[in-house]
């Protein structure tokens, strides 16, 4: 078995900072990445609240519509009992 000296453990230690330090860089870039993934997703949940928010006013004015065509439909309707002169 070798002998523990100063400048094994030296060595061990210069190991040690190097290997944490490339720990270190990829868990930065790790989040990094997850950011940007939140980033993304952010961004997507606002893209899917403005489609329907654009949903709903669609259906609003669809509404609309269809009520004015109903009431125009009964005033048709009602027309054709009605006598003219």
């Amino acid at each position: 078995m070798t002998e523990v000296t100063n400048e094994l453990m030296y060595e061990l230690m210069k190991r040690m900072h190097t290997d944490i330090s490339t720990l270190k860089e990829g868990q930065n870039e790790i989040k990094a990445e997850l950011n940007a993934v939140r980033g993304t997703m952010i961004s997507m949940q606002q893209e899917i609240h403005n489609v329907y928010s654009v949903l709903a006013r669609h259906e609003h004015r669809l509404d609309r519509i269809e009520n004015r065509l109903e009431l125009r439909e009964l005033q048709e309707a009602q027309a054709r009992f009605e006598p003219h002169p």
